[in-house]
């Protein structure tokens, strides 16, 4: 079977699940199930790690990392900057007023794509804009920016310039200690930082 359409068919039972528990509170901005299929089928609602790290990078004010992990999970790593919302919390009203930013970029994150993909279908399908999912989630992290592989010799040069690009994002953000998390059920080891003047303090 494809893995997206796996993938899709998870989401969209996930979402069937919560959605029976969801309070009577009215959303005036919801989607049709007809147009939240199409927004699931856009690979616009991706945001890749390089992407991300240049904005964590340059402290750029319109990103807002939301990781969507349990707590526990979270003090043991997590992106600078990011703020915990469990994805059992998501939709409590104490967060309706984070969530309503349209003007900032909201990239939901978890060990992989996973749960991530199920903050973004819930959040699309009650109208709120300008949400993404962390692509590749702390494992991709891991991979492109805090270890990335040097290209074999035969890779393009476009390849060569990607990599020593993450080699400079990688020393900013003392990378090299991390290890991988399989899956989104298991919590990431936490990533020793080397102390850095440059370095962005994260928040909680």
């Amino acid at each position: 079977m494809n893995i997206r359409y796996l993938l899709l068919s998870i989401v969209a039972l996930s979402l069937g699940i919560v959605l029976i528990f969801l309070p009577e509170k009215k959303y005036t901005r919801e989607l049709t199930p007809e147009k939240l299929m199409l927004a699931i089928n856009d690979n616009s609602r991706f945001m890749s790690t390089d992407y991300v790290a240049h904005m964590i990078i340059e402290s750029n004010p319109s990103l807002v990392l939301i990781d969507v992990r349990d707590s526990t999970s979270f003090s043991q790593f997590s992106l600078p900057g990011a703020t915990n919302i469990p994805l059992d919390s998501l939709l409590n009203s104490e967060w309706e007023g984070f969530l309503d930013q349209d003007y900032v970029k909201k990239v939901f994150y978890s060990n992989g794509s996973v749960y991530a993909a199920q903050a973004w279908t819930l959040t699309r399908r009650l109208g709120y804009e300008n949400v993404y999912v962390l692509k590749g989630g702390i494992n991709s992290w891991v991979e492109t920016i805090l270890r990335p592989l040097e290209p074999a010799s035969t890779a393009s040069s476009e390849e060569f310039d990607l990599y020593h690009t993450r080699i400079a994002t990688s020393q900013f953000f003392g990378g090299g200690n991390a290890a991988v998390v399989s899956t989104d059920s298991k919590p990431a080891k936490k990533i020793i930082k080397k102390k850095s003047k440059s370095a962005l303090q994260g928040g909680c």
